[in-house]
């Protein structure tokens, strides 16, 4: 337990900053996760989900959830399955 009103205060934003990325990240893995089925699938709205999560990701790079060549290695990979349907 902290000792000191400064790391208790630490210790709450740290809390609170923990969630909101826990709550970031799996919205990005959501959107990334939606974009793969719609890929696997050939669904009409593939492309729609495709550039959705390429924004996520690179908001997650904005926000410093995420390494920008992370996110560049799957925005890759996205518009590679995606070129290759077309």
């Amino acid at each position: 337990m902290a000792n000191t009103k400064s790391a208790l205060k630490r210790m709450k934003q740290n809390e609170k900053r923990r969630q909101r990325n826990r709550a970031a990240r799996s919205n990005i893995r959501s959107t990334v996760k939606v974009a793969g089925v719609a890929l696997s699938a050939k669904s009409p709205e593939t492309t729609t989900a495709v550039h959705d999560a390429i924004r996520v990701l690179d908001r997650a790079v904005t926000k410093g959830l995420m390494h920008r060549n992370t996110a560049a290695r799957r925005k890759s990979a996205l518009a590679r399955k995606l070129n290759a349907l077309a």
